[in-house]
């Protein structure tokens, strides 16, 4: 009889030692799950803000209709897996702002990129992304976003306001005011912890990517088939963009390859623009702005491993601040000018043309720019709409 008690005993032991070990994983499934919450319910009307301290993720097997703004708040997190498309309602109603102290994370893969298009996929049929994060400009101690009027800029040269890596961005840049238009993706005083890479802005009747300040690294950007300027900086950027490829429409609309300004109001404004631009690549046309890459209003730049295909100018460089900087001091290197009537220009802020010294620039026969010469990346074949 002892020993059957015994027996019992252990027997006992074994059975509650099981039913611990189910409740635990069981326990560990549930606390996997992400809770569907705030505006990610319904995916048929997806609006509406991200609250302070709310974490709103999206079911990449949905497809999210964006039918106005959606506006992540101070304390909010917006979470984008990898193969999420959002298709956003034509008009000027539709667009994504993240105001200072919000993230996003919209994280894709070569395989599966986070989409944004709209439903009339078309050039301008809806808005495009906004990010205003902490760090420094030179327009003032803050400013305010022409879209949304969200405050941006300040000190926090490593403010955090999410990741973005390989989201397309397409038919974006509608008027949102009269002679106003979207940005595919406009950065205002982003830090240098937010980050921006394998970004492709593809037919948007504006900019396709502009940044307003702040100390962002950006990489892997495709900015082709937009009306107005590929890549723009202004207000104070001080940071780095690698592996940019951009290319003109075939009808000839859009402007110039690469845009660069320190402060339209004042060119001496600090802090000054300052990138460092390498491995860039710009498919060009002659009409309109048809610079590869100008820059004015006191900026700066570094600017190395660069090819300019069908452009009349490859460098322009405006404004006694800018050229003053540039000229004769080696700034630009190991440039390919291809079918580029005027490899670099210099004019004077009262538009006289500046002799340009030798020692400006430097070339390089076999430059590869953003990683293939004048043909499309590797790198951005396929999720970035390269073919």
């Amino acid at each position: 009889m002892k020993k059957n008690h015994i027996k019992l005993i252990i027997a006992a032991l074994i059975i509650s030692s099981s039913f611990a070990v189910y409740s635990c994983s069981k326990d560990d499934d549930e606390t996997g799950t992400i809770a569907v919450v705030g505006i990610a319910q319904d995916p048929t009307n997806f609006k509406g803000d991200v609250t302070n301290g709310q974490v709103v993720t999206l079911d990449a097997t949905k497809v999210y209709v964006l039918t106005g703004s959606v506006k992540v708040k101070d304390g909010g997190k917006l979470v984008i897996p990898a193969g999420t498309r959002i298709v956003a309602t034509a008009g000027a109603a539709s667009y994504l702002l993240v105001e200072q102290g919000g993230q996003l994370y919209a994280n894709g893969t070569v395989n599966s990129p986070v989409s944004f298009t709209s439903s009339a996929a078309t050039s301008g049929s809806w808005g495009g992304l906004i990010v205003c994060g902490k760090a420094p400009i030179n327009t003032g101690t803050s400013g305010s976003s022409e879209i949304g009027n969200s405050p941006y800029g300040g000190t926090a040269s490593a403010d955090n306001s999410g990741s973005l890596t390989y989201v397309r961005i397409e038919n974006a840049g509608i008027d949102f005011a009269t002679g106003k238009k979207f940005n595919g993706l406009s950065l205002f005083g982003v830090g240098s912890e937010t980050k921006v890479e394998n970004i492709a802005l593809v037919n948007g009747a504006e900019d396709g990517i502009q940044l307003y300040g702040g100390t962002v690294n950006v990489s892997n950007i495709i900015s082709v088939g937009n009306e107005n300027d590929a890549f723009v900086w202004t207000d104070g950027w001080i940071g780095t963009g690698s592996n940019i490829y951009t290319k003109r429409r075939t009808s000839g609309a859009g402007n110039t390859g690469i845009k660069g300004i320190n402060n339209v109001a004042n060119p001496n404004a600090s802090p000054r623009s300052n990138p460092i631009i390498k491995n860039v690549t710009f498919i060009g046309g002659t009409s309109g702005e048809s610079h590869a890459i100008t820059m004015f209003s006191g900026t700066s730049a570094t600017i190395d491993n660069i090819v300019s295909s069908g452009w009349t100018t490859g460098i322009n460089i405006e404004s006694d601040l800018s050229v003053a900087y540039f000229n004769g001091h080696k700034k630009i290197t190991n440039a390919l000018f291809n079918n580029t009537t005027t490899k670099v220009s210099l004019k004077s802020t009262a538009g006289t043309n500046v002799p340009v010294v030798d020692t400006t620039f430097t070339e390089k026969t076999d430059a590869l720019g953003a990683g293939n010469g004048t043909a499309s990346p590797a790198w951005a074949i396929g999720w970035s709409s390269l073919q």
